[in-house]
């Protein structure tokens, strides 16, 4: 066993995007020592969204953000798309 953690691997692939008026940075990383990816959105409030699947390449888990925005626009990584409201009786 290491004595010591695994260094994380930043993808090149990894940034700031901004569309349609919102900005997030994109971040695909993965631990030295582990061959998958993982994909991590934060918006400008700090809030995160990982994806539970890892991804076996970096450009396989950028294609998997450029999916959700296609899919559901850059909206939902705003905090205020997270928010489900309970509906009223």
């Amino acid at each position: 066993m290491s004595d010591h953690d695994p260094n994380l691997v930043i993808s090149g692939l990894s940034g700031t995007v901004t569309q349609d008026g919102v900005t997030v940075e994109v971040n695909v990383v993965r631990l030295e020592d582990e061959p998958d990816w993982s994909l991590e959105v934060v918006n400008s409030s700090g809030t995160s969204t990982v994806w539970d699947d890892q991804f076996p390449t970096d450009a396989a888990a950028l294609a998997a953000f450029r999916q959700a925005v296609a899919e559901e626009g850059m909206a939902c990584f705003l905090d205020s798309a997270t928010v489900i409201p309970f509906p009223s009786r």
